[in-house]
């Protein structure tokens, strides 16, 4: 294959690589919507609904709330929520006033979250009130001078200067104040991930990098999503980038509705597909599996969904399948991360959908397949290498950590760490990852994080944690342990161990003990020995 350094994915007539990228901020994307679909709902949330108009002039209630607060253009604003329209309204209103949404996973433990706020250097923090003794119980070792909290059923009183969402709104005084933003420069969202070294890190996403991916997934869905005519479901984590992007930026772009359930729980959401008729479900591939088991699953009218976009994780061809025979819909499975805001490949509605593969390149994004060694050289047509990729909607970079900025951005392009080849018409396959990242139910796990809990266990001495396959998580964490001399521990206390020190989601599910860990030469234990075993 030729190099293809300059090369996009071959588009039918009608679609265009030469994008016009709006020089706004992104909190603009929702001001326009409001003009043009004022009455439209923009989100539904069990019986409680929000026009574009109520949404809007919310959001910058918000910002002038958070400017009497004292927040400032660049200062960090946390938000650790569910989904749920107050998700929204800070995170608009947040990007309205000037800050950068931080956004925090509400299932982190306190000493996950007290390093985000640390690193982040967060001022302030908008939490559902049930995880408010987990803020207090790091604030002091943070910079949070603002706690808001925010209440789902029956309003909740923080402490001392502490103020909830809906007594933050009664108390202004004063009106909002528009803040100047530059789109190519000004940071909008802190993306926390993992890191090679362990250590979670905030990629930077400006306003262009985010308004720039809304643009690239409008042209590519341009003509399969109506502007005004569709609903979400949105059962994804808004802070999770996947969900942000392709559920709330994206809906909120073209004036659709968001449908928003702060949890998947199977029987729950059959429930509202059937009462609100959603066209659109981008998901993971574990809510597909729950759905096409589900014995009465088109008793409640899935077929009203048309486009699903599947993320996160590789999706099962028979699951595939038999999800597109209940429902009638496309699922288009794509590829994204934190780094590029995060969609950079999908199979497309318009051409040829390639099972197991992440599809094509989204327009204005540039990719290659190059040398694991070097990274400097381009492999040939469905030979293995490192995917690489470049395009509006990569990051600015990584906060406050030039090493990790410089190990990733290079050139130009942005250094995926998945191994992955090309096929001659573009598609690309992901092969494995570079990194060990484990992701199970779509959620990133980083084995690192879950090996330094069970190395704190007096009975530990040596672990190493890896995926293995899950029917239904897509991979489940398993754990190698090497106990120390004379000491007993079972597989019980371990995972009890692991439950009082990590999210639910990284905790190990299956534990198996050793007398010796595979090693190199050099001592270093050879987790792609353990994964190899697996695979036999």
């Amino acid at each position: 294959m030729e190099n293809k350094k300059n090369w996009f994915a071959t588009y039918p007539e009608g679609y265009s690589h030469d994008l016009d990228i709006p020089d706004i901020p992104l909190h603009q994307l929702l001001k326009d919507s409001a003009q043009n679909y004022p009455g439209n709902r923009a989100t539904t949330f069990y019986t409680h609904t929000l026009t574009y108009q109520e949404l809007y002039h919310t959001s910058l209630a918000f910002a002038a709330a958070l400017q009497e607060k004292g927040i400032q253009k660049g200062d960090r604003v946390a938000i650790m929520l569910p989904n749920c329209p107050q998700y929204v309204i800070a995170y608009y209103g947040i990007l309205a006033a000037g800050g950068i949404v931080t956004q925090i996973n509400p299932m982190l433990v306190e000493r996950e979250l007290q390093h985000i706020l640390v690193d982040s250097g967060a001022s302030a923090i908008v939490s559902l009130d049930a995880l408010y003794p987990k803020v207090k119980s790091v604030q002091q070792e943070t910079n949070i001078q603002t706690v808001i909290t925010v209440s789902l059923q029956e309003e909740f009183s923080p402490e001392g200067n502490d103020i909830g969402f809906k007594p933050l709104l009664a108390s202004l005084t004063t009106s909002y104040t528009p803040v100047d933003i530059e789109p190519e420069h000004d940071i909008a969202v802190l993306q926390y991930t993992g890191g090679t070294t362990g250590r979670s890190k905030g990629a930077m996403l400006t306003h262009r990098n985010l308004v720039s991916n809304v643009v690239q997934l409008n042209e590519f869905y341009k003509n399969d999503i109506d502007p005004g005519k569709e609903s979400y479901l949105t059962v994804i984590p808004l802070f999770h980038v996947f969900g942000m992007t392709a559920c709330m930026n994206l809906a909120l772009s073209t004036g659709n509705n968001m449908i928003l359930l702060p949890r998947f729980e199977l029987e729950e959401v059959l429930e509202t597909i059937k009462r609100e008729k959603p066209t659109c479900f981008p998901g993971v591939p574990t809510m597909y599996v729950g759905i096409t088991n589900h014995p009465k699953a088109e008793s409640y009218g899935i077929d009203s969904i048309r486009i699903c976009n599947s993320g996160s994780a590789p999706m099962p061809l028979g699951v595939m399948n038999e999800f597109e025979q209940k429902t009638g819909a496309k699922i288009l499975e794509g590829y994204g991360l934190s780094e590029a805001s995060p969609v950079t490949h999908c199979n497309p509605a318009f051409g040829e959908r390639k099972a197991g593969t992440i599809g094509i390149g989204i327009p204005g994004t540039q990719y290659k397949v190059v040398d694991v060694a070097t990274g400097t050289e381009e492999v040939a047509a469905n030979e293995l290498g490192e995917l690489i990729l470049s395009g509006p909607q990569v990051m600015k970079g990584y906060w406050n950590n030039l090493d990790e900025t410089a190990n990733a951005l290079r050139d130009g392009w942005l250094f995926t760490g998945d191994i992955a080849k090309v096929d001659e018409d573009g598609y690309v396959s992901i092969v494995d990852r570079k990194k060990d990242m484990i992701i199970a139910s779509g959620f990133n796990i980083y084995p690192r994080d879950v090996e330094e809990v069970l190395y704190e266990h007096l009975a530990v001495q040596e672990s190493v944690v890896i995926g293995v396959p899950d029917p239904y998580r897509g991979e489940t964490v398993k754990a190698f342990i090497v106990k120390k001399q004379g000491q007993e521990v079972t597989e019980e206390e371990i995972i009890e161990f692991s439950k009082e020190r990590l999210s639910a989601y990284k905790v190990p599910k299956i534990i198996e003990f050793r007398d010796e860990l595979p090693k190199t030469n050099v001592g270093k234990i050879l987790r792609r020995a353990l994964r190899e075993e697996i695979k036999k």
